[in-house]
């Protein structure tokens, strides 16, 4: 299960009937509404799979029902649970886009094949992510990405080839 996308965490009960509150941690919090089933991983190391009878959006949260779970009690025992999910069971991507987890490590070239460093991070910031690239002497960059900076991205061989802007090198922190 190394290879499991994580897309939320219990945070609390919703009410008495046994319905969770999830803080969804993927992208589009739509996506729990497909689901049929959830792998939960429990603080305490248990790990089930429960059946999902319902999800729903609330004020930035996701609602989900388990069956079997139908009261408060039960439902207070998967708060911190983790929700998972294996790969095929992923939203498709669309060209150009990347599972944030199979960036990190990814070896950073410039256009002209000189080495940069590795992905180390990735903040989404509304218009465009960032990648943080560190040269592994505890130095590291911002990379936004967008078209004319990432060239190109092959998780296959592991390396991005990025354009880097006048000045964007100086600025490492």
């Amino acid at each position: 299960m190394n290879n499991w996308f994580e897309i939320g965490i219990i945070t609390k009960p919703q009410g008495i009937s046994g319905e969770v509150r999830v803080l969804p941690t993927t992208d589009d919090p739509k996506r729990f509404e497909l689901l049929d089933e959830v792998h939960i991983r429990l603080p305490r190391g248990q790990e089930a799979v429960y059946k999902i009878n319902s999800a729903r959006q609330h004020k930035g949260f996701v609602l989900l029902r388990f069956d079997g779970i139908n009261d408060r009690n039960a439902a207070e025992k998967l708060v911190r649970g983790v929700l998972l999910i294996p790969p095929e069971a992923a939203l498709p991507l669309d060209m150009d886009e990347y599972f944030v987890r199979d960036l990190i490590g990814l070896k950073v070239v410039s256009e002209d094949g000189a080495a940069l460093g590795t992905v180390k991070d990735v903040f989404p910031t509304g218009a465009n992510d960032v990648y943080i690239v560190g040269d592994g002497e505890e130095k590291s960059f911002m990379i936004p990405a967008i078209k004319d900076v990432v060239l190109d991205v092959s998780i296959e061989t592991g390396v991005m080839t990025v354009r880097l802007m006048d000045g964007l090198r100086e600025l490492m922190v």
